[in-house]
């Protein structure tokens, strides 16, 4: 289950009024992965949203609860999404597919905007300690989605008995993030590529030992 950061208004909503709030989170969102959180205003997700301003600070007293609804939102896209592409990975081969996916998502935008978790944490870490959290238990949640893939394959005996589940799926997602950043700098995702598959080498590499 995915992380919940304090937002503003959430209890006891009329069916129309959440349909309002989740669409200006939604806007927020997608304003945010391409603009950035700096660059993305209050009166510009108005704008988009098609609410008034006095609707968004109804919900939201201000753009940092908002920014903390984003980032609810974006983990449970980035978890749910993972969920899915990982949970019945068993094999090196199953492990370089999911790489196929990730790497041919950002490739239809070049590499442009990163991962969405990545560049809300690089936009909002330093000054929010409450996304900051937040950010941080999301991306625990997606590393324990890849240890869990790797302990299948020590469960397989495809890993030694003596290899950390734990430290390959920190060096995963590190390589993934930073593949990520790389891309992003570059626009082009064959960084990306790289970064993760040296990472799967190496685990292929305590497989074949």
């Amino acid at each position: 289950m995915t992380t919940s950061v304090p937002a503003a208004n959430t209890k006891r909503l009329t069916p129309r009024g959440a349909k309002t709030r989740a669409k200006i989170v939604a806007t927020a969102a997608d304003m945010m992965y391409v603009r950035g959180v700096g660059m993305t205003t209050l009166d510009d997700v108005v704008a988009a949203s098609g609410v008034s301003k006095s609707q968004l600070y109804h919900y939201f007293a201000d753009k940092d609860m908002l920014v903390r609804a984003v980032i609810e939102l974006t983990g449970e896209r980035v978890i749910q999404r993972e969920t899915d592409a990982l949970s019945h990975v068993s094999t090196i081969a199953g492990l370089k597919r999911w790489r196929d996916a990730l790497i041919q998502n950002n490739a239809l935008r070049h590499g442009a905007y990163g991962c969405a978790l990545g560049s809300l944490a690089s936009d909002v870490a330093d000054h929010d300690d409450v996304a900051r959290q937040a950010l941080a238990q999301l991306f625990g949640e997606w590393q324990d989605l890849l240890a869990k893939v790797l302990q299948r394959f020590k469960d397989k005996g495809t890993l030694p008995a003596d290899a950390s589940v734990e430290q390959l799926a920190t060096g995963l997602m590190g390589a993934l993030q930073g593949g990520y950043l790389l891309a992003r700098a570059a626009h082009d995702v064959a960084p990306m590529g790289t970064s993760i598959t040296m990472a799967l080498d190496h685990i292929d590499s305590l497989s074949a030992r």
